[in-house]
């Protein structure tokens, strides 16, 4: 029952992060950065990306432990309040 949401939520991410990846490829350059050298810009683009991909890595995988997490507490929830649902008949 909840693979279908795990996949989902894979689906999910893994699209946003396509057209977060294309937005930034696609975007212009700041002018600051068009005036410096290529080999200066080179070496700033290099150390930026690095830095992108630390940056959403790390927000990834918050987000994927969140998601974890949260299909985690739902699916308690629900079992419980079926739990509570079945006794009510029972009873």
């Amino acid at each position: 029952m909840a693979a279908w949401r795990s996949k989902l939520v894979r689906l999910l991410v893994v699209y946003f992060a396509g057209f977060a990846t294309a937005i930034y490829t696609l975007a212009p350059e700041p002018e600051k950065q068009a005036r410096r050298g290529r080999d200066k810009d080179l070496a700033y683009a290099t150390f930026k990306s690095d830095k992108l991909a630390k940056s959403f890595n790390s927000g990834m995988h918050k987000c994927i432990d969140f998601g974890r997490d949260a299909a985690s507490r739902a699916g308690k929830f629900i079992k419980h309040k079926l739990n509570e649902r079945e006794l009510l008949t029972d009873g």
